[in-house]
């Protein structure tokens, strides 16, 4: 069994070295940012979504621990249209395939509906597909498709 914690600082300060570097890969192996741009764009990008840290309005970003060891992170938005959002989810590789993403999942959207929020949208990288597969057994739905050729 999984529980969720809200992150402390120190948590906060070693996940957003990660998730930035992360991000950044993630966005290149997608070829929608240039290598030697990535890591700016990620940076960029977190500072306009989190610019007060852990305490941005509506933004919820828990530390998921099982047997009181941290396995994962997972990170809920409230929108004002009483959507949620999730930006990033993660399970550490080493704890990958024991369940605890598809339980984290479960648990979030119980953090979702005590926030008064009616739906849960995400997005997903293509080439991501144990993400993929995790999300449409969550009971996710594509909703739009990018798609694009290099020529």
């Amino acid at each position: 069994m999984i529980e969720l914690r809200k992150m402390d600082d120190e948590e906060y300060k070693d996940y957003l070295r990660s998730a930035i570097r992360n991000y950044a890969e993630e966005h290149t192996k997608a070829g929608t940012w240039k290598a030697d741009e990535a890591l700016g764009e990620a940076e960029k990008q977190y500072e306009e979504l989190l610019p007060n840290g852990l305490d941005t309005d509506n933004h919820h970003l828990y530390t998921i621990y099982h047997q009181n060891e941290a396995v994962g992170v997972i990170w809920l938005a409230g929108k004002a249209d009483n959507k949620g959002f999730i930006y990033d989810f993660n399970i550490e590789e080493a704890y990958q395939g024991h369940g605890y993403g598809k339980q984290a999942m479960k648990k979030i959207e119980t953090v979702a509906r005590d926030l008064g929020l009616r739906s849960i949208k995400l997005n997903v990288f293509a080439h991501n597909e144990v993400a993929r597969s995790l999300y449409e057994k969550a009971g996710y739905v594509e909703t739009n498709i990018k798609m694009e050729k290099t020529l």
